[in-house]
């Protein structure tokens, strides 16, 4: 038979008839479907555990720390040596052709060096200041001028003159002072900005510039 002439067919799909009564010959299949799609959907796969990383303590040092280059060999370290002694010889020479008469500039030593830091600590508590002018002070690197030789009496202790050990700890000492007496000097003239009104103004402290 031709497609077109096909008869139609219609399935009468209510559950139900006009009484309410159910129907013998009602189509199952919608119960079907609502089983199927109200069906518990089954459980999802575990999910991976996660892997075990060890804490930051767990951590070897020798992975934690920086790793740092491999220092010169002694024949490195010898050529740098022998090339700089070389440089500073021409440009000593040079200065003392160009400044007849001037001398030869002395060796560092260990006296040169912890003179060095206590004059720039000196310089950096204000005590390059001309007279009448306010003291500039660099009260933070003043502290580390002073730690730093601290550091160094420390690690060369034991190894040191007598005299050595002594112009050590004087400067030390004189230093350690000088900077109890200006961190006080800048906590009066603080209090006396910060104090009641009506009292006459005292003399401006030094001016810490770090």
């Amino acid at each position: 038979m031709p497609e077109q002439n096909k008869p139609f067919v219609i399935t009468d799909r209510r559950k139900f008839n006009l009484d309410g009564e159910p129907r013998p010959d009602a189509d199952p299949s919608p119960e079907r479907e609502e089983r199927e799609q109200t069906k518990a959907p089954e459980p999802a796969a575990a999910a991976p555990q996660p892997t075990h990383v060890p804490a930051p303590d767990a951590i070897s040092s020798d992975e934690s720390e920086p790793q740092l280059p491999p220092p010169p060999t002694a024949e490195e370290t010898d050529q740098a040596k022998r090339a700089y002694d070389m440089t500073a010889d021409r440009l000593d020479t040079a200065i003392r052709a160009a400044n007849p008469g001037a001398d030869h500039p002395p060796a560092i030593g260990f006296d040169q060096l912890v003179q060095s830091l206590y004059m720039t600590a000196i310089m950096q508590l204000g005590g390059a200041t001309r007279e009448g002018q306010q003291p500039q002070v660099d009260i933070i690197g003043a502290r580390q001028s002073i730690d730093m030789l601290a550091v160094l009496g420390e690690k060369t202790k034991g190894n040191l003159t007598p005299e050595e050990t002594r112009l050590i700890d004087s400067a030390l000492f004189e230093l350690r002072l000088a900077f109890l007496e200006l961190t006080q000097a800048i906590a009066r003239s603080a209090a006396a900005k910060a104090g009641a009104p009506g009292q006459p103004p005292r003399p401006a402290g030094p001016t810490v510039v770090r």
